[in-house]
């Protein structure tokens, strides 16, 4: 699913298939060969680049997506598309619901308060794997474009907020019950990222050096967070 078609899409030379199935203007598009593709048109390439660079940070920490497609337009993005087996956490089992959690410290690194979405429907079900539908919400913007500014800093409070905050209901519904064991093991699916990595990946895709060295910084505060865990862990 995190496979990479490095040459990118043009739909100019596509035909429009289906329309938005989101809250950003979006449409489905095929080409000669018959693969459809989920386009969203953003409102400024910053805005595109923003979610292009977090689809690749969430392949760098291993946590499944949609495929991410290179666009030659730099105001759109794309997404292989495909027919999931489930399509909001309504669905999931408690078998998926429990897949779902292992990625929850992504989710807060990247400060991707939309994980879940408002309906659960950011989350489903794709060849049995859980993944996430639209990592369109994580670090710079918020799901509607809005900068998040202050809000997205040094210090991961999501850890906190995404578990404990009942006016994201849906992220509480899912992360709000996972146990110490859980938690420590979702932390460290972040903490053992490496420092050089997180920094390539983001300069490769064309992010800037600020952001690098916050996200860096994040994985650091997850790593404070996951030592102190471990800590009391061991405590009781």
């Amino acid at each position: 699913m995190n496979d990479q078609i490095e040459r990118p899409i043009d739909t100019t030379t596509m035909i429009r298939v289906g329309g938005q199935l989101g809250s950003n203007c979006a449409g489905i598009y095929e080409d000669n060969n018959g693969q459809r593709y989920y386009v969203k048109e953003l409102e400024s390439p910053m805005l595109a680049k923003n979610e292009w660079i977090a689809a690749q940070l969430y392949q760098l920490a291993g946590a499944p997506t949609l495929t991410y497609i290179p666009t030659v337009n730099s105001h759109q993005v794309a997404t292989r598309w495909e027919k999931l087996d489930k399509q909001s956490l309504a669905q999931f089992s408690d078998d998926e619901r429990r897949q779902a959690q292992q990625w929850f410290a992504v989710h807060a690194w990247m400060a991707n308060w939309d994980a879940v979405g408002l309906h659960g429907d950011n989350q489903g079900v794709l060849n049995g794997q859980v993944i996430t539908i639209d990592v369109g919400g994580a670090l710079l913007f918020r799901a509607y474009g809005d900068p998040k500014g202050k809000a997205f800093g040094n210090d991961v409070y999501e850890i906190i907020t995404l578990r404990t905050n009942q006016d994201n209901r849906r992220a509480y519904d899912l992360f709000g019950s996972m146990s110490k064991l859980q938690l420590i093991d979702a932390l460290s699916r972040v903490s053992r990222l490496s420092d050089d990595a997180i920094i390539h990946t983001i300069q490769q895709h064309g992010g800037s050096d600020k952001l690098a060295i916050k996200m860096v910084n994040r994985k650091h505060s997850i790593t404070t967070q996951l030592t102190t865990l471990m800590q009391h862990s061991n405590d009781d």
